[in-house]
């Protein structure tokens, strides 16, 4: 049973864990929980995507179980897998005892049936690895289930996906079919490097998560950067800002406007300057050629309100 008993509540809630959230996206958060609705959350790397979904977990105090996704993950890295040297083990274990259920045996065929009534002590649970969807199905309390980037997953695996969470039931042939004990509270984020389908966007309530607003992004850097001058931090979300709006490879994230936030103070730097900056760039751009080409347009970017002055 979720914790939270208003859209007000979720907020407070998720700031007791320094994540701060518009209204709109607690509004989607509380409505996904009462519902218990999958949330597709879509936007650019870096906005806090993942954190929401163990945000989420923590602030109710469930479990959060991650998937990430990656290009060829099947259902076996999924789902579960047999633990086959288990098995073996416990094969050998039993040994005398399976000889005592086929000492009288008088055929091949007699001895293949008395074992296949006793297939159950070979194929349990407990032969079973669950991987992360199995696990969020069978666990005891709800957890928070947490399918991180499925646009890196192939289309295949997603119309799986598909089913998985249609159903919240695993079918496992040598053993049936397996129901949630508790559906789990669904995340799924994507960084946009393809269009999911139509029918999982139907299937899930829809997030788009983008930088957050000059304003937001500075408290953002106060709540997690204690004693970082006020000062300090807007010129820091200025800059930022001017440089996501040049045409580099990669644009700076949150986290990387956060780190950047954390050396300049370790550095003891209480106010930028141009040469700062371009000293500094390697903290908020993670290529060489993203680096040069803001340091082309660094006149551009200093001459951008409220960042020298």
């Amino acid at each position: 049973m979720s914790m939270f008993k208003s859209i007000e509540e979720i907020t407070e809630k998720f700031k007791e864990k320094s994540y701060l959230i518009d209204r709109d996206v607690a509004t989607v958060a509380y409505i996904s929980v009462m519902m218990n609705k999958p949330i597709l959350v879509e936007g650019p790397a870096g906005v806090g995507k993942t954190e929401l979904g163990k945000v989420l977990a923590s602030s109710q105090g469930l479990e959060l179980i991650r998937l990430q996704c990656y290009e060829g993950l099947d259902e076996a890295k999924a789902l579960y897998e047999w633990e086959y040297a288990k098995q073996l083990l416990y094969t050998q274990i039993l040994k005398e005892k399976i000889g005592e259920v086929l000492a009288d045996a008088r055929t091949l065929s007699e001895a293949v049936d008395r074992i296949g009534t006793e297939e159950d002590a070979f194929f349990s649970t407990k032969f079973i690895l669950p991987r992360p969807l199995l696990k969020s199905i069978m666990s005891e309390k709800q957890v928070v289930l947490l399918i991180d980037e499925i646009d890196k997953a192939d289309p295949e695996f997603e119309a799986f996906l598909l089913e998985i969470l249609s159903d919240f039931q695993v079918s496992i042939p040598e053993i049936g079919t397996i129901k949630a004990n508790h559906i789990p509270q669904v995340i799924l984020t994507s960084n946009n490097t393809r269009d999911m389908s139509d029918a999982l966007k139907r299937r899930c309530l829809h997030l788009y998560m983008d930088f957050p607003p000059k304003e937001r992004e500075e408290e953002i850097i106060l709540l997690k950067v204690p004693g970082i001058p006020e000062k300090l931090a807007d010129q820091v979300v200025r800059t930022v800002r001017a440089v996501r709006e040049i045409d580099i490879k990669k644009l700076p994230s949150i986290s990387e406007t956060l780190d950047w936030a954390k050396a300049l103070l370790l550095l003891n730097i209480k106010s930028l300057d141009g040469e700062t900056i371009e000293s500094t760039l390697n903290f908020i751009l993670k290529y060489q050629s993203d680096i040069e080409m803001v340091k082309k347009n660094m006149k551009t970017i200093l001459e951008s309100p409220g960042i020298l002055n």
